[in-house]
Protein backbone atom coordinates (compact mmCIF):
# COMPACT_ATOMS: atom_id res chain seq x y z
CA UNK A 1 0.00 0.00 0.00
CA UNK A 2 1.43 3.01 -0.99
CA UNK A 3 0.77 6.16 1.47
CA UNK A 4 2.38 9.27 0.12
CA UNK A 5 1.75 9.98 -3.17
CA UNK A 6 4.47 12.56 -4.30
CA UNK A 7 8.37 11.09 -4.30
CA UNK A 8 9.41 14.49 -5.03
CA UNK A 9 8.89 16.12 -1.48
CA UNK A 10 9.69 15.59 1.93
CA UNK A 11 7.72 12.25 3.53
CA UNK A 12 6.34 13.27 7.16
CA UNK A 13 4.36 10.90 9.28
CA UNK A 14 3.05 12.21 12.91
CA UNK A 15 2.46 9.18 14.86
CA UNK A 16 -0.78 9.92 17.23
CA UNK A 17 -1.59 8.06 20.24
CA UNK A 18 -4.54 8.19 22.92
CA UNK A 19 -4.30 11.14 24.49
CA UNK A 20 -1.99 13.51 22.01
CA UNK A 21 -2.86 17.10 22.82
CA UNK A 22 -4.85 18.92 19.25
CA UNK A 23 -2.35 21.70 19.56
CA UNK A 24 0.61 19.20 19.11
CA UNK A 25 -0.93 17.62 16.37
CA UNK A 26 -1.72 20.78 14.52
CA UNK A 27 0.99 22.61 15.15
CA UNK A 28 3.03 20.33 13.00
CA UNK A 29 0.31 20.08 9.82
CA UNK A 30 0.46 23.91 10.35
CA UNK A 31 3.84 25.03 10.08
CA UNK A 32 5.13 22.29 7.80
CA UNK A 33 2.58 22.85 5.41
CA UNK A 34 3.28 26.54 5.17
CA UNK A 35 6.45 25.11 3.81
CA UNK A 36 6.17 26.03 0.17
CA UNK A 37 8.57 27.12 -2.82
CA UNK A 38 6.93 29.66 -5.65
CA UNK A 39 3.50 28.30 -3.91
CA UNK A 40 4.28 24.50 -4.31
CA UNK A 41 3.89 22.90 -0.92
CA UNK A 42 7.63 21.57 -0.33
CA UNK A 43 6.26 18.46 2.57
CA UNK A 44 3.34 15.82 2.23
CA UNK A 45 1.95 15.13 5.60
CA UNK A 46 0.01 12.25 6.74
CA UNK A 47 -1.21 11.17 10.29
CA UNK A 48 -0.99 7.45 11.73
CA UNK A 49 -2.10 5.69 14.44
CA UNK A 50 -1.22 2.26 15.55
CA UNK A 51 -4.38 1.13 13.92
CA UNK A 52 -6.91 2.94 11.86
CA UNK A 53 -9.84 4.75 13.65
CA UNK A 54 -10.80 7.14 15.97
CA UNK A 55 -7.93 8.30 18.75
CA UNK A 56 -8.82 9.88 21.52
CA UNK A 57 -7.59 13.13 22.47
CA UNK A 58 -6.86 15.41 25.60
CA UNK A 59 -10.05 17.91 24.26
CA UNK A 60 -13.70 16.73 24.31
CA UNK A 61 -13.77 15.19 19.96
CA UNK A 62 -11.48 12.61 19.06
CA UNK A 63 -9.12 12.80 15.52
CA UNK A 64 -9.94 10.04 13.24
CA UNK A 65 -6.80 8.70 11.77
CA UNK A 66 -7.31 6.49 8.67
CA UNK A 67 -3.50 5.22 8.40
CA UNK A 68 -2.18 2.93 10.00
CA UNK A 69 1.46 2.19 11.35
CA UNK A 70 2.33 1.54 7.58
CA UNK A 71 3.11 5.24 7.36
CA UNK A 72 5.78 4.76 9.34
CA UNK A 73 7.73 2.77 6.95
CA UNK A 74 7.34 5.63 4.11
CA UNK A 75 8.49 8.41 5.65
CA UNK A 76 11.50 10.73 5.68
CA UNK A 77 10.75 12.30 8.97
CA UNK A 78 8.69 10.86 11.40
CA UNK A 79 7.19 13.56 14.32
CA UNK A 80 5.67 12.06 17.91
CA UNK A 81 3.50 13.79 20.13
CA UNK A 82 3.06 13.42 23.57
CA UNK A 83 -0.04 11.41 25.02
CA UNK A 84 -1.54 12.18 28.36
CA UNK A 85 -3.23 8.99 28.95
CA UNK A 86 -2.61 6.17 31.34
CA UNK A 87 -0.63 3.28 30.52
CA UNK A 88 1.68 5.22 27.55
CA UNK A 89 5.04 5.26 27.27
CA UNK A 90 4.79 8.30 29.54
CA UNK A 91 3.99 6.95 32.44
CA UNK A 92 5.28 3.58 32.05
CA UNK A 93 9.10 3.98 30.60
CA UNK A 94 8.51 1.56 28.08
CA UNK A 95 6.95 0.96 24.63
CA UNK A 96 3.44 -1.30 24.76
CA UNK A 97 3.63 -4.04 22.30
CA UNK A 98 1.73 -1.87 19.77
CA UNK A 99 4.08 0.77 19.54
CA UNK A 100 7.19 -0.93 19.84
CA UNK A 101 6.16 -3.30 16.16
CA UNK A 102 4.90 0.16 15.05
CA UNK A 103 8.94 1.68 15.47
CA UNK A 104 10.36 -1.09 14.63
CA UNK A 105 8.89 -0.35 10.74
CA UNK A 106 10.39 2.57 10.47
CA UNK A 107 13.95 2.77 8.01
CA UNK A 108 17.40 3.18 9.12
CA UNK A 109 18.07 6.74 8.82
CA UNK A 110 14.90 8.18 9.17
CA UNK A 111 14.68 11.57 11.06
CA UNK A 112 12.72 11.22 14.13
CA UNK A 113 11.33 14.32 16.06
CA UNK A 114 9.55 14.65 19.38
CA UNK A 115 7.15 17.19 20.51
CA UNK A 116 6.82 17.86 24.87
CA UNK A 117 6.72 14.30 26.01
CA UNK A 118 6.57 12.42 22.94
CA UNK A 119 10.77 12.44 24.09
CA UNK A 120 9.79 9.17 26.12
CA UNK A 121 8.98 7.46 22.94
CA UNK A 122 12.23 8.31 21.30
CA UNK A 123 13.76 7.02 24.49
CA UNK A 124 12.11 3.97 25.49
CA UNK A 125 13.11 2.89 21.58
CA UNK A 126 16.63 3.36 22.20
CA UNK A 127 17.40 6.55 19.80
CA UNK A 128 18.15 8.60 22.61
CA UNK A 129 20.69 7.03 24.26
CA UNK A 130 23.78 8.95 24.51
CA UNK A 131 22.55 11.92 22.80
CA UNK A 132 21.54 15.10 24.07
CA UNK A 133 17.60 15.63 24.47
CA UNK A 134 14.74 18.26 26.32
CA UNK A 135 11.06 17.27 27.41
CA UNK A 136 8.48 19.21 29.48
CA UNK A 137 10.05 20.39 32.37
CA UNK A 138 7.46 18.98 34.83
CA UNK A 139 8.55 15.45 33.53
CA UNK A 140 12.15 15.72 33.54
CA UNK A 141 12.29 13.80 37.54
CA UNK A 142 10.73 11.08 35.71
CA UNK A 143 12.54 10.95 32.44
CA UNK A 144 15.67 11.08 33.70
CA UNK A 145 14.64 8.17 36.21
CA UNK A 146 13.66 5.87 33.06
CA UNK A 147 16.26 6.96 30.66
CA UNK A 148 19.67 7.35 32.73
CA UNK A 149 21.93 6.80 29.69
CA UNK A 150 19.73 10.33 27.61
CA UNK A 151 21.84 13.25 28.41
CA UNK A 152 18.73 15.49 29.22
CA UNK A 153 18.80 19.18 29.25
CA UNK A 154 15.91 21.08 30.39
CA UNK A 155 16.58 24.06 30.29
CA UNK A 156 16.33 24.53 26.43
CA UNK A 157 13.48 24.86 23.79
CA UNK A 158 14.69 21.92 21.46
CA UNK A 159 18.02 19.77 20.68
CA UNK A 160 19.16 18.51 17.31
CA UNK A 161 21.81 15.41 17.41
CA UNK A 162 21.08 15.29 13.52
CA UNK A 163 18.84 12.46 12.48
CA UNK A 164 16.79 12.53 16.37
CA UNK A 165 15.33 15.81 17.80
CA UNK A 166 13.77 16.93 20.57
CA UNK A 167 11.69 19.40 21.91
CA UNK A 168 10.37 20.83 25.50
CA UNK A 169 6.37 22.18 25.91
CA UNK A 170 3.61 22.33 23.25
CA UNK A 171 5.11 26.31 22.00
CA UNK A 172 8.24 24.64 21.45
CA UNK A 173 7.10 21.94 18.91
CA UNK A 174 6.49 25.42 16.94
CA UNK A 175 10.21 26.23 17.31
CA UNK A 176 10.77 22.80 16.52
CA UNK A 177 9.04 22.67 13.11
CA UNK A 178 10.39 25.84 11.72
CA UNK A 179 14.09 24.60 12.53
CA UNK A 180 13.51 21.73 10.40
CA UNK A 181 11.90 23.67 7.64
CA UNK A 182 14.97 26.28 8.06
CA UNK A 183 17.59 23.18 8.18
CA UNK A 184 15.42 21.17 4.84
CA UNK A 185 14.98 24.62 2.59
CA UNK A 186 16.81 27.37 4.50
CA UNK A 187 15.88 30.66 6.17
CA UNK A 188 13.66 31.97 4.01
CA UNK A 189 11.55 29.54 3.30
CA UNK A 190 11.24 29.25 7.21
CA UNK A 191 10.46 33.04 7.74
CA UNK A 192 7.96 33.24 4.87
CA UNK A 193 6.34 29.98 6.81
CA UNK A 194 6.50 31.69 10.42
CA UNK A 195 4.82 34.56 8.86
CA UNK A 196 2.17 32.96 7.24
CA UNK A 197 0.97 31.44 10.96
CA UNK A 198 1.88 34.83 12.38
CA UNK A 199 4.77 33.37 14.90
CA UNK A 200 8.06 34.19 15.59
CA UNK A 201 10.48 33.15 13.11
CA UNK A 202 12.99 31.62 15.59
CA UNK A 203 13.95 31.62 18.86
CA UNK A 204 17.06 29.94 19.55
CA UNK A 205 16.82 26.07 20.81
CA UNK A 206 19.29 27.16 23.16
CA UNK A 207 16.87 29.56 24.70
CA UNK A 208 15.48 28.70 28.15
CA UNK A 209 12.08 27.10 28.75
CA UNK A 210 10.09 29.48 31.13
CA UNK A 211 10.32 27.38 34.29
CA UNK A 212 8.63 28.73 37.39
CA UNK A 213 10.86 28.15 40.27
CA UNK A 214 9.49 29.61 43.28
CA UNK A 215 11.58 30.49 46.52
CA UNK A 216 12.21 27.35 48.45
CA UNK A 217 11.44 27.62 52.19
CA UNK A 218 14.74 29.03 53.75
CA UNK A 219 14.93 26.38 56.50
CA UNK A 220 14.99 28.82 59.59
CA UNK A 221 15.73 25.37 61.41
CA UNK A 222 18.74 24.86 59.31
CA UNK A 223 22.44 25.78 60.07
CA UNK A 224 22.22 28.03 57.39
CA UNK A 225 18.40 29.03 57.31
CA UNK A 226 18.01 31.90 58.95
CA UNK A 227 20.98 33.65 56.84
CA UNK A 228 18.81 32.39 53.76
CA UNK A 229 15.65 34.19 55.53
CA UNK A 230 17.17 37.67 55.89
CA UNK A 231 18.96 37.67 52.76
CA UNK A 232 15.21 36.99 51.10
CA UNK A 233 13.74 40.04 52.94
CA UNK A 234 16.98 42.38 51.94
CA UNK A 235 17.60 40.98 48.26
CA UNK A 236 17.37 45.12 47.33
CA UNK A 237 20.80 45.73 49.74
CA UNK A 238 24.45 45.15 48.30
CA UNK A 239 24.75 41.59 50.12
CA UNK A 240 28.94 39.81 50.51
CA UNK A 241 29.25 36.60 51.68
CA UNK A 242 30.82 37.97 54.92
CA UNK A 243 27.38 39.47 55.47
CA UNK A 244 25.44 36.58 55.43
CA UNK A 245 28.05 34.27 57.41
CA UNK A 246 27.96 37.24 60.16
CA UNK A 247 23.92 36.41 59.96
CA UNK A 248 24.56 32.62 60.91
CA UNK A 249 27.48 33.49 63.28
CA UNK A 250 30.42 31.40 61.44
CA UNK A 251 33.13 32.13 59.29
CA UNK A 252 32.57 32.20 55.88
CA UNK A 253 34.55 28.97 54.86
CA UNK A 254 32.65 27.11 57.59
CA UNK A 255 29.22 29.07 55.89
CA UNK A 256 30.06 28.08 52.76
CA UNK A 257 30.68 24.52 53.81
CA UNK A 258 27.71 23.85 55.12
CA UNK A 259 25.87 26.41 52.96
CA UNK A 260 26.56 23.81 50.39
CA UNK A 261 26.11 21.09 52.19
CA UNK A 262 22.49 22.41 52.69
CA UNK A 263 21.12 23.47 49.57
CA UNK A 264 23.87 22.59 46.89
CA UNK A 265 25.33 25.37 45.67
CA UNK A 266 27.19 28.47 46.72
CA UNK A 267 25.61 31.07 48.66
CA UNK A 268 26.21 33.61 45.80
CA UNK A 269 24.75 31.25 43.25
CA UNK A 270 21.91 31.08 45.77
CA UNK A 271 21.48 34.69 45.89
CA UNK A 272 21.96 35.52 41.99
CA UNK A 273 19.05 32.75 41.55
CA UNK A 274 16.90 34.33 43.62
CA UNK A 275 17.83 38.00 42.42
CA UNK A 276 16.53 36.51 38.88
CA UNK A 277 13.37 34.79 40.54
CA UNK A 278 12.45 38.64 42.19
CA UNK A 279 12.86 40.30 38.80
CA UNK A 280 11.07 37.64 36.86
CA UNK A 281 8.17 38.05 39.89
CA UNK A 282 8.28 42.27 39.59
CA UNK A 283 8.13 41.64 35.25
CA UNK A 284 5.17 39.44 35.29
CA UNK A 285 3.83 41.60 38.10
CA UNK A 286 3.80 44.93 37.84
CA UNK A 287 4.99 47.99 35.70
CA UNK A 288 7.60 49.04 37.31
CA UNK A 289 11.08 50.36 34.84
CA UNK A 290 13.28 47.75 34.26
CA UNK A 291 15.77 50.13 36.45
CA UNK A 292 13.88 49.52 39.59
CA UNK A 293 12.83 46.16 38.86
CA UNK A 294 16.65 45.99 38.84
CA UNK A 295 17.03 47.65 42.11
CA UNK A 296 14.66 45.98 43.84
CA UNK A 297 15.98 42.71 42.85
CA UNK A 298 20.14 43.80 43.91
CA UNK A 299 20.91 43.94 40.47
CA UNK A 300 21.42 47.73 40.81
CA UNK A 301 21.21 48.28 37.27
CA UNK A 302 19.31 47.75 33.93
CA UNK A 303 22.01 46.55 32.52
CA UNK A 304 23.22 44.50 35.29
CA UNK A 305 19.62 42.65 34.88
CA UNK A 306 19.83 42.30 31.50
CA UNK A 307 22.97 40.68 31.53
CA UNK A 308 21.86 38.12 34.03
CA UNK A 309 18.61 37.25 32.66
CA UNK A 310 20.11 36.59 29.39
CA UNK A 311 22.40 34.40 31.00
CA UNK A 312 19.95 32.54 33.37
CA UNK A 313 17.13 32.41 30.61
CA UNK A 314 18.00 33.70 27.35
CA UNK A 315 16.40 36.86 27.30
CA UNK A 316 15.87 40.76 28.26
CA UNK A 317 13.78 41.74 30.86
CA UNK A 318 11.22 43.47 27.87
CA UNK A 319 11.29 40.20 25.74
CA UNK A 320 10.12 38.08 29.06
CA UNK A 321 7.65 41.25 30.13
CA UNK A 322 5.78 41.47 26.90
CA UNK A 323 5.88 37.09 27.01
CA UNK A 324 3.96 37.31 30.03
CA UNK A 325 2.07 41.01 29.61
CA UNK A 326 1.80 41.71 26.49
CA UNK A 327 3.21 45.20 25.43
CA UNK A 328 3.94 47.31 27.97
CA UNK A 329 0.96 49.99 29.44
CA UNK A 330 2.28 53.64 30.75
CA UNK A 331 3.68 53.44 34.11
CA UNK A 332 1.07 55.94 35.75
CA UNK A 333 2.77 59.07 36.93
Amino acid sequence: MTVFRNDDRHRVAVLVRPGVLPLELGLVHQLLGAAERAGVPLYELVTCALAPGPVPTTADFPVHVSLGPEALAEADTVVVPASHAAGETETTGELGPGLAAALAGVRPGTRVASICTGAFVLAAAGWLDGRRATTHWKSTELFRRFFPAVGLDPDVLYTDEGNVLTSAGEAAGIDLCLHLIRRDFGAAVANDAARSTVVPPHRDGGQAQFIPRPVADPGRNSATGGARAWALEHLDHPLTLRDLAERASMSVRTFTRRFRAEVGVTPLHWLTQRRIERARQLLEETDLPVDEVAASAGFGTGASLRQHLHAAIGVAPSAYRATFRGPSSPVPA
